[in-house]
C-alpha cells in the first residue's frame, strides 16, 4: 500500500493568477475566489549577496528574508506583480529564507493581490506622499475640513 505523500502548508494552491494593468502599472489579479488563509504563491527568484544587492540598480523586486536577500526580478515569478497597499488582503511569510504568499482575507475573483512592503521598502522606494493604494487614494481625496 502506497502511503500519500501529506501536503506541506508552504504548498500553493492551484489558483488562476492573471498579470494586467492596475492603477500602479502591472498588477497580480485573481480569476477566481481565494479562501482566507490559502497559501496562494511563491515569491521565487535568486538569492543575492549583500554586496549584490548594495550594487545593483534598480533592485525593486529584492525581498528579505531575514535569512538572506531575494532577487525575484527573474521572468518565472509572478509573485513581483503584487502591489503594495497600506490596507492589503495578503501578507508574505515563509520558512528558511523562503517566501511565501498568504490570504488574509476571503479574496473575491477579480480583485488585485496586494500586501504592505513594510516601512522601508516604502520609504527607499516609494514616496510617502504619492501612495496609490486604494486606502490612500480615498484618503487624499477627501477635502480637508477647517474649523
Amino acid at each position: 500500500m502506497k502511503k500519500k505523500k501529506r501536503k506541506s502548508k508552504y504548498t500553493p494552491g492551484k489558483f488562476d493568477l492573471q498579470v494586467k494593468r492596475s492603477k500602479t502599472g502591472r498588477g497580480l489579479f485573481t480569476i477566481g475566489e481565494i479562501p482566507k488563509g490559502a497559501c496562494i504563491v511563491r515569491y521565487k527568484g535568486r538569492k543575492v549577496s549583500e554586496a549584490e544587492e548594495y550594487n545593483s540598480r534598480g533592485g525593486k523586486y529584492f525581498f528579505d528574508t531575514g535569512e538572506g536577500t531575494i532577487d525575484g526580478n527573474i521572468a518565472g515569478n509572478i509573485a513581483r506583480y503584487i502591489n503594495h497597499s497600506c490596507k492589503p488582503n495578503c501578507e508574505a511569510d515563509g520558512p528558511k529564507g523562503r517566501v511565501f504568499i498568504w490570504a488574509m482575507r476571503r479574496i473575491k475573483p477579480g480583485e488585485e493581490l496586494t500586501y504592505d512592503y513594510g516601512k522601508e521598502y516604502f520609504a527607499d522606494y516609494l514616496s510617502k506622499d504619492r501612495c496609490r493604494c486604494g486606502k490612500c487614494r480615498v484618503t487624499s481625496a477627501r477635502p480637508s475640513r477647517s474649523r
